[in-house]
């Protein structure tokens, strides 16, 4: 049996983004804690020059909904990026997991060779769904959750690898 365009992406990102909720509910859990607003930790970064957790997010949820509207051939929603704490991450992300329940499996399914367009900043990368799948939406999705997680870990949250890759 081979592996439909459905299953190696939806139910993996539904999956990571609740791994995601969680990881950042033990973040806010450790600065309620140990009594650190919780600004310090949405806004942190592990370098000057790298986004903070509240931005990693926000790309996380970007990829996979702009993923699943593409493949499914549908307009991609748009997120403000307005969030600031940790109940906004989780609104976020809450909406972006709802948004691709809606779509179903016969959306995506065959869409291994569909063009599909991915705007740039200075130009438009045309790929085959496959390709966008898997050379452009799952490193940069697992970039920031992973990026999200290191950023909490940095700050003290005792959270591990099981954590990140959930129940």
């Amino acid at each position: 049996m081979s592996l439909s365009m459905y299953q190696a992406s939806l139910p993996v990102f539904i999956r990571m983004l609740n791994n995601l909720s969680a990881l950042l509910k033990k973040g806010e859990a450790h600065a309620q804690t140990r009594k650190i607003d919780p600004a310090v930790f949405t806004g942190a970064r592990l370098a000057p020059d790298m986004f903070p957790l509240v931005r990693q997010v926000q790309i996380a949820t970007d990829q996979v909904k702009g993923c699943a509207a593409r493949l499914a051939g549908m307009e991609v929603p748009v997120y403000e990026d307005k969030e600031q704490s940790f109940a906004d991450l989780y609104a976020r992300i809450d909406k972006t997991v709802a948004f691709l329940k809606t779509i179903k499996p016969a959306q995506i399914d065959g869409s291994e060779a569909r063009s599909v367009q991915l705007p740039m900043r200075d130009k438009t990368l045309t790929l085959k769904g496959q390709d966008y799948l898997f050379e452009r939406v799952y490193p940069n999705f697992f970039f920031h959750v992973t990026t999200a997680y290191a950023i909490l870990r940095h700050n003290g949250v005792d959270i591990g690898k099981g954590d990140f890759l959930g129940a």
